[in-house]
């Protein structure tokens, strides 16, 4: 599904993949960086689960973003936080890493949607990686987005 989407190309030097729980601790510095809070018990346990997805530098060999997603309900995978060292912004490593998260719910039969609960500013975002977006939460300055999948 997600090469149907105009994507912007991710950098040369990046990959992007589920974590290990080797970069736990570069998974909770950015997003710390970016001010987004997740405890480290919920990133230990979706690391467990596969749930959480690194972009690495093939470079330096530096984890440069993250993406943390949830299971709410058990046919919906939540976008919880992502987030991009302040440097590499810009360059289409956000979008792969939700385009992953995407991805990653379409190999699961049991996942039909992927959400997301962002601020309104990045509602563009969302909705150029094909999440419809509304205005739930708009007395907030958040926004829902959601996409569905076809798991399996």
């Amino acid at each position: 599904m997600t090469e149907d989407r105009d994507l912007p190309t991710a950098p040369e030097d990046v990959t992007v993949k589920p974590t290990t729980a080797a970069d736990r601790l570069d998974v909770l510095r950015i997003l710390d960086a970016a001010m987004l809070e997740t405890d480290a018990a919920t990133v230990d346990d979706r690391i467990a689960a596969g749930d959480v997805i690194v972009a690495r530098s093939t470079r330096t060999g530096g984890v440069v973003g993250a993406l943390v997603a949830v299971r709410p309900d058990p046919d919906r995978l939540h976008v919880d936080a992502v987030a991009v060292r302040q440097v590499r912004r810009g360059e289409g490593i956000g979008s792969r890493l939700v385009a992953a998260a995407v991805d990653r719910a379409e190999s699961d039969p049991a996942v039909e949607t992927v959400t997301a609960r962002f601020d309104a500013d990045l509602a563009e975002f969302y909705a150029a990686l094909g999440f419809a977006v509304d205005g739930a939460g708009a007395d907030e300055g958040r926004r829902v987005g959601r996409t569905r999948v076809d798991g399996g």
